[in-house]
C-alpha cells in the first residue's frame, strides 16, 4: 500500500532570508559527502523545483543553472573521504552542512534542513521530513548538491578509469564492487566503509596510474581550500 503524501510544510518563519539545506553522498563508497545551502529570491521565482532524485539529468542541469543565476545566495559544503573516515559519515554530513550555511554570502535568518535533525549550530532552524519535495529552498539545495557531486564522480572516473563512477556515482553497485575487487581501492575511497575495508584486506590499494583532474571541472569544489 503506497504511503500517504505528507501535507504541505508550514514554516514558522515568514521572512525572506530562509536557507534550505540538503546533502548528497552518504551512501557511496568513494568521494566527498556534498551539501548545499540556498536562499531563494522571492522576486525571482524558479519554476519546476523538485526533489533532485525525481528529475532527469537534463532537467537537473537546467535548474542548476537557473538556481545559480536567480537565487539570492548559494553555497557548497563538503567533507572529503579522509574526513569521513576520521569523523564517521553522520558527523561528516553535519559538518558539511554547517560549512555550506557558513559559506552563504548572505546570512540566513532561518534554516530548513532535509531530514529529521539539524546540526548543532547557532542558526534558528528545524528539520523537514522529505523536505526536498516539500520546500523549494531545500529542493534547490538538493539539485545543487547532486549536480555538483555527479560532476565530481565524472571527473574521478577520468582520473581512475575502469570503476564506472560516472554511471553509478560511487554507490556499491555490482559494477563498482567488481571493479574494486579487480583494481583495488583508490585514495578517494572511504576506508572506514566495510566493503572498502574488505577490499583493502583482500586485494590492496589501487596500483594504476592516476590521471590529472580534467580541465572541464571549472567550478571551485572546496570553499575552504585557502584555509588551514
Amino acid at each position: 500500500m503506497p504511503r500517504a503524501a505528507l501535507p504541505p510544510f508550514e514554516c514558522r518563519y515568514t521572512g525572506s532570508l530562509l536557507a534550505g539545506v540538503d546533502e548528497v553522498g552518504r551512501g557511496p563508497l568513494i568521494g566527498a559527502v556534498v551539501t548545499a545551502a540556498v536562499i531563494l529570491d522571492p522576486e525571482r521565482p524558479i519554476a519546476g523545483l523538485a526533489d533532485s532524485k525525481k528529475l532527469s539529468e537534463k532537467r537537473r542541469n537546467a535548474l542548476y543553472d537557473d538556481i545559480l543565476k536567480h537565487a539570492s545566495a548559494w553555497s557548497i559544503g563538503r567533507c572529503e573521504a579522509r574526513e569521513i573516515d576520521k569523523l564517521n559519515i553522520y558527523q561528516a554530513t553535519m559538518l558539511a552542512m554547517e560549512r555550506a550555511v557558513s559559506g552563504l554570502a548572505i546570512a540566513p535568518e532561518y534554516v530548513l534542513v532535509d531530514g529529521n535533525r539539524c546540526p548543532k549550530w547557532h542558526w534558528p532552524s528545524e528539520p523537514v521530513i522529505k523536505g526536498d519535495s516539500r520546500v523549494e529552498a531545500i529542493s534547490a539545495a538538493s539539485i545543487i548538491a547532486k549536480v555538483t557531486r555527479d560532476r565530481e564522480m565524472e571527473a574521478l572516473e577520468a582520473r581512475f578509469p575502469g570503476f564506472g563512477l560516472a554511471q553509478h556515482k560511487g554507490y556499491p553497485t555490482p559494477v563498482h564492487m567488481e571493479a574494486l575487487r579487480r583494481l583495488g581501492a583508490t585514495p578517494e575511497h572511504r576506508r572506514s566503509f566495510r566493503p572498502v575495508q574488505e577490499v583493502i584486506d583482500e586485494v590492496g590499494l589501487y596500483q594504476g596510474s592516476v590521471l590529472p583532474e580534467p580541465e572541464t571541472l571549472q567550478y571551485r569544489t572546496d570553499l575552504f581550500e585557502d584555509t588551514d
